[in-house]
């Protein structure tokens, strides 16, 4: 496939050193990852050079164009997306996913003038991995490149907040499974035949994870579990995550929201088991799901979410 180049708003002599990856310019994905920020650059005016980044979750199309700080807005962002889909052969996403809560007004506004869904989420996994690479292999190499430029990504999570009785199920337990067996019955999100979502893994943990790896998840159950299920697909599931200070789940969701998922009695057994889950998905990189049934005895779900506890960039 061919090499990808930066493109460059700025003159030459803040232009990058041009970096091969493997890729396309071309977008032919419905779904695209996409960040516009500010970098550790600094241009001949000693001013940050922000940068616009896309790519699908496979990164196997990807995009890179710098702008100076004077054309940051959402005029400018459009434009550059406008030229990028008016490309031969370029197809429109069905969502634009972006982490960056600071940027969703600019960001938003640009797509919504086209036409394009935006999705604030954090499971914008495979353009995080490559914003890691970039600032080894392309920001530190530059001229122009500052530490004081820096600007470390905050996530600022708020207090969880009271779930809406939607979404509320019967019960709970913290369950586990091999890769292999969790992978096969995703294949039905995949089919469209239940709810849910999966992760392109070799993009969302950069690394190898064995088949007959055991996977810390949460299943719900629900005798309404098709309409819990659908209820929760609504929402742009982040992680699941046990307080046990507080003596319950929480579900993340968007960029920063974050829920009471489910309660339990704290006893010395029970915070042992939550911190043992919590371990558990720390020692596979974060990995782990979410499971709706009608029961525990149930053979299928009606819904099933692979989500993944990662921390956002350092850029």
């Amino acid at each position: 496939m061919a090499a990808v180049r930066s493109v460059c708003t700025l003159n030459a002599t803040t232009e990058p050193a041009a970096e091969a990856s493997v890729g396309s310019q071309v977008p032919k994905s419905k779904v695209w990852e996409l960040d516009f920020c500010s970098r550790p650059i600094l241009d001949e005016r000693g001013k940050k050079v922000w940068e616009l980044l896309i790519c699908d979750p496979q990164r196997s199309f990807e995009y890179a164009q710098f702008f100076p700080n004077n054309k940051i807005n959402s005029a400018e962002l459009k434009a550059a997306l406008e030229a990028l889909l008016q490309q031969p052969g370029a197809v429109r996403p069905e969502k634009v996913r972006f982490f960056r809560g600071q940027m969703q007004t600019i960001i938003s506004r640009a797509l919504a003038d086209l036409d394009l869904t935006p999705v604030p989420t954090r499971r914008c996994f495979a353009l995080i991995g490559w914003l890691e690479d970039r600032l080894e292999s392309v920001y530190k190499s530059h001229p122009g490149y500052s530490d004081k430029a820096a600007s470390p990504f905050t996530l600022e999570l708020g207090a969880p907040l009271e779930l809406p009785d939607r979404l509320r199920g019967e019960a709970w337990n913290f369950v586990q499974l091999p890769l292999e067996v969790l992978q096969q019955e995703l294949r039905d999100v995949e089919r469209g035949s239940i709810f849910g979502g999966s992760l392109d893994l070799q993009q969302a943990l950069r690394r190898q994870v064995p088949p007959d790896t055991m996977i810390p998840g949460v299943a719900v159950y629900s005798r309404r579990a098709g309409a819990l299920a659908a209820w929760t697909n609504s929402l742009e599931l982040a992680a699941v995550s046990a307080d046990t200070d507080r003596a319950f789940l929480i579900l993340d969701t968007g960029v920063n929201q974050r829920w009471r998922y489910g309660g339990y009695r704290r006893t010395v057994e029970t915070t042992a088991e939550a911190n043992s889950w919590e371990e558990a998905k720390q020692a596979v990189g974060g990995l782990h799901f979410l499971a709706i049934q009608e029961n525990e005895d149930a053979e299928g779900c009606a819904g099933l979410w692979l989500l993944l506890d990662r921390k956002p960039p350092n850029i």
